[in-house]
């Protein structure tokens, strides 16, 4: 009989983190990252059309969900040496830019926000004051005392009532919680008109792509046809409104969500020196102007630094044998080279061998495979990959546009630039590169209508469409930056069909378990030495690892360094995602 794979479409988002970590003297010592969810697309895929494959994969997430089908077409296209047309790029360009302005924003007011912000605190703000507060740092219209004497009666109908609802279960009152009440209520205000606004950036991605959340692709360009007369195509009419919703974005990012970011991170500059971890870090660079193949001319720069070292970067090469996934403590059966031998994507194998202890449970077994995620490395060494890495890649690269902007960040904050490694760099940088991506998003746009204003209205090459033009065999890789980074797929095909398709995401470099040498990922590493205050109330252990803003939800354990269990918190509101 065959194996069942259940494929949840959102397992990489609302999938389940599992983290076990120690604590001693009120600071964690170790810490272990599980996934207790499988997703098993790699296997759906096989014997399948390449050029469908995109629509599978695409269901790996729920959230940064054009980046997988972006990821699955650009490797059937580097297979099969497709170049797709300028308008196709900046299309795609222009939808993942939308993505950043989206994702980034929810992920901030919505998820990242209430590790830091108290709802309940935020009823004993004097609205004029928070008024004063919101015009002395921005432009934005919706300001007045009125404004927010309303919010704040809105609000206090919530907590009078006894149920909160999307403010339900947070750590309100927790003594990590340093904001003054105006900036509170500030900061709760503009999470509902996020709650609003974000619903109107998606709207670019059903205008390009006939749907959200989970937009179509093609392979060799884009399916949605250019002309300007036609009630039926891009038209003129919708090209205008996409370019109106583009510059709503960038003013919400700019006068809204970096704003509110830099006021709050004001009230946390000692998270500059938590959750620093081992100080490597990886960008494939994305957003290409000359085609997918020119890397130099990404807008977002591709290297890696080792050990926070900004003079030296190193150059990334997808093609060789750099990067290579372990299974040694992933619930997989091992490769026939055995579990101390990693294999390059191309190569690799997705079986299934679940052999973890049966739920409920209290601990893991860490001297076990521990997790269905599993462990990529760079040249054997474990990499940290997401908005900060992006920036710090770009910083190092010597990019004088996100430079100067790191460069002023760190200004206003009064802070070295040290303080990039840590929880408070991680959620800055997530805010500063949507203020570059909007901006960029802005020039797409630019760039795609000057191409149409002079004729050039294609938007897909299909001369490599049909299977008899393919080789008999050939191989890919599609990479980009999603929003929580590095993202890839490798695929194989043969005889027109998908032979092997691998696919190595953000979450997998992040959040994996230990490799063969004991080496710890991102979310295990820059949990070590992290305070906890409250055992009970672990906000700090939430607020690092929702700097990564993670594709999974949470489920957080503690115990101590005699094993004894601690608490158990699941299901909280500000770790749901």
């Amino acid at each position: 009989m065959a194996n069942r794979i259940v494929v949840d479409p959102i397992t990489r988002i609302e999938g389940h983190l599992r983290i076990e970590v120690e604590v001693k003297d009120g600071k964690i010592t170790d810490a272990y990252s599980s996934s207790p969810m499988v997703r098993g697309l790699e296997n759906i895929v096989k014997g399948r059309d390449p050029r469908d494959v995109w629509a599978f994969v695409q269901r790996a997430c729920g959230v940064c969900t054009t980046v997988h089908a972006l990821a699955s077409v650009r490797s059937v296209e580097d297979a099969l040496g497709i170049q797709i047309p300028p308008n196709a790029e900046m299309v795609r360009n222009i939808m993942e830019g939308s993505l950043y302005m989206h994702d980034h924003v929810v992920h901030f007011y919505h998820l990242h926000a209430l590790d830091w912000v108290d709802v309940v605190n935020a009823l004993q703000a004097d609205p004029a004051e928070t008024s004063a507060l919101a015009q002395s740092i921005s432009s934005w219209p919706k300001s007045s005392p009125g404004y927010f004497s309303d919010i704040k009666k809105r609000v206090t109908r919530f907590v009078e009532s006894g149920q909160l609802g999307i403010f339900a279960n947070g750590y309100w009152g927790h003594p990590q919680m340093k904001l003054p009440p105006a900036v509170n209520l500030l900061a709760v205000a503009h999470y509902l008109e996020a709650l609003e606004w974000q619903k109107e950036i998606v709207k670019v991605h059903t205008i390009f792509g006939g749907k959200n959340p989970h937009p179509n692709y093609l392979v060799g360009g884009m399916a949605c046809a250019i002309n300007e007369e036609s009630p039926g195509g891009l038209n003129a009419e919708r090209l205008a409104y996409v370019g109106r919703l583009i510059k709503e974005g960038q003013q919400f990012v700019e006068q809204v969500y970096l704003p509110d970011l830099m006021a709050i991170a004001s009230f946390y500059k000692d998270w500059g020196a938590i959750g620093k971890g081992f100080g490597n870090y990886m960008s494939y660079g994305d957003f290409p102007t000359n085609g997918y193949a020119d890397v130099s001319n990404f807008k977002f720069p591709q290297g890696i630094i080792l050990d926070r070292d900004l003079s030296k970067v190193y150059d990334v090469d997808h093609r060789n044998e750099d990067i290579e996934e372990f299974v040694n403590n992933s619930w997989y059966d091992a490769y026939a080279e055995g579990t101390e031998t990693g294999r390059h994507p191309w190569d690799g194998e997705t079986n299934i061998n679940y052999s973890g202890p049966k739920p409920p449970y209290e601990q893991l077994d860490v001297n076990q495979k521990y997790s269905f995620i599993k462990t990529p490395r760079w040249q054997g060494k474990p990499m940290e990959v997401g908005p900060l890495a992006r920036l710090l890649v770009g910083y190092a690269r010597g990019n004088e546009e996100i430079q100067e902007l790191v460069g002023g960040a760190l200004a206003q904050l009064e802070v070295p630039v040290e303080a990039l490694f840590s929880t408070l760099g991680r959620t800055a940088a997530r805010g500063l590169e949507t203020k570059l991506v909007a901006q960029w998003t802005q020039d797409f746009y630019a760039t795609l209508m000057n191409n149409i204003k002079n004729g050039d209205t294609r938007m897909a090459n299909t001369e490599n469409w049909e299977p008899a033009s393919w080789p008999a065999e050939a191989k890919g890789v599609g990479f980009s930056e999603a929003p929580r980074g590095a993202l890839a797929h490798w695929i194989r095909i043969k005889d027109g069909k998908t032979a092997n398709y691998q696919l190595v995401v953000p979450s997998t470099w992040n959040a994996s378990p230990r490799d063969p040498k004991g080496q710890r990922s991102a979310y295990e590493s820059t949990l070590l030495d992290t305070p906890v205050a409250d055992p009970e109330l672990p906000l700090e252990i939430i607020r690092t690892i929702h700097s990564f803003d993670p594709c999974i939800a949470c489920a957080v354990h503690l115990y101590d360094e005699h094993g004894k269990h601690l608490s158990q918190v699941q299901n909280v509101s500000s770790c749901d995602i």
